[in-house]
């Protein structure tokens, strides 16, 4: 009976103490969702680990890429930050030469810049996307296949 009253008096001291569990906890290492095929060629998965958010006032987006797969021609209406996380990408920007990125690189691109993204021709990409909260993507041109096999061609030495 002692040993059971100092047990309940230790569990409710604890309960007292104990922090609140109510955390809202994701992971970017969830696959997401597939995307839907508008503004891009081939496969993509979408994880929004944090969209909408007020009060940090940016978005946080998982990608995924599968390797021959590429976004349209877009700019933001906030500087958009890319962290390639796995595989490699192209990237350019309107004006500039296409480049290749690889898994570590970060880039960041200013708001309004047209540009585009993508997997590589032979290798899946996953990168995180950092952009400013409640300002929709402007889609301008499409990436057509012809131009993104040119720019395959013209990087497959790198």
């Amino acid at each position: 009976m002692k040993n059971s009253i100092v047990l309940l008096f230790i569990l409710a001291s604890v309960s007292v103490f104990s922090q609140d569990a109510d955390y809202s906890v994701s992971s970017y290492l969830t696959e997401g969702t597939k995307a839907p095929n508008t503004h891009y060629i081939g496969e993509a998965w979408l994880n929004a680990i944090i969209h909408d958010d007020e009060e940090l006032g940016y978005n946080i987006t998982k990608a995924t890429f599968k390797a021959n797969s590429t976004l349209d021609w877009h700019k933001h209406g906030s500087a958009q930050v890319l962290i390639i996380v796995d595989g490699e990408a192209y990237y350019q920007e309107k004006g500039n030469e296409p480049v290749i990125l690889k898994k570590g690189d970060v880039i960041k691109c200013e708001k309004e810049i047209e540009h585009w993204h993508s997997s590589t021709k032979f290798s899946d990409v996953t990168y995180l996307a950092l952009y400013g909260g409640g300002q929709p993507t402007t889609w301008t041109e499409v990436v057509t296949r012809e131009y993104y096999d040119k720019v395959a061609e013209k990087l497959k030495s790198n």
